[in-house]
This record gives C-alpha cells, structure tokens and sequence, in this order.
C-alpha cells in the first residue's frame, strides 16, 4: 500500500551525558530541555547489548523551505 506524505523529519541522535566514570548517566533534563525548546521529540533510544542507554533519537518536523 502507497501512501503520499508530504511530511518531512529531521532527526537528531544523542549520546547521553555521562558522569567522570562513563557508568553513570548524569540527569539530562537540561540537554532535554534544550532540545525540546527547539522542537525536538523523543521517539525511541537505542540501547546497550548489556543494558544502559546508549543513544536518545529525537525528531522534529523538518522545513522543506531549508532542504
């Protein structure tokens, strides 16, 4: 099935911030304040083999007038 979307995405992908040991995720409100002023959405993160949150995918709609 075909469908016509004239929708277009930007899409932004984020390492979390991470403490002086690397083990520990520092709390990224701030980085996802920042992101979603400017528009951004979580959609999904991308894990780890052995758990832990390796990155955060975010996305917004994008501006055709700018592609």
């Amino acid at each position: 099935m075909s469908q016509s979307n004239d929708q277009s995405w930007q899409y932004n992908v984020v390492e979390p911030p991470r403490g002086p040991t690397m083990e520990e995720a520092i709390d990224p409100s701030s980085v996802l304040n920042e992101l979603g002023a400017d528009g951004w959405e979580l959609v999904t993160t991308i894990e780890y083999t052995g758990g832990g949150t390796k990155y955060l995918v975010f996305k917004r709609p994008g501006n055709t007038a700018d592609e």
